[in-house]
């Protein structure tokens, strides 16, 4: 029960890197510092830097709860 705890903690903690990167890259497009792919619908609009910021957050408190976990 302990691997299946330890496992699912580690996936969890993936998905939370994974959503603090991507955030930044929807924010970083967002604002047009990052302008690629060039046929990207997010590309210097303003509320894609909202709602990037607002995933990567989610993604950082998800890892900040899962470290504070462990047992």
């Amino acid at each position: 029960m302990e691997s299946l705890r330890n496992l699912l903690r580690a996936l969890y903690m993936v998905l939370g890197g994974l959503m603090v990167f991507s955030g930044i890259f929807w924010a970083l497009q967002g604002l047009g510092i990052i302008m690629w792919p060039a046929e990207s619908f997010m590309l210097a609009d303003r509320a894609w830097t909202l709602y990037g910021s607002i995933w990567a957050a989610i993604g950082a408190g998800l890892i900040w709860v899962l470290r504070g976990s462990r047992r």
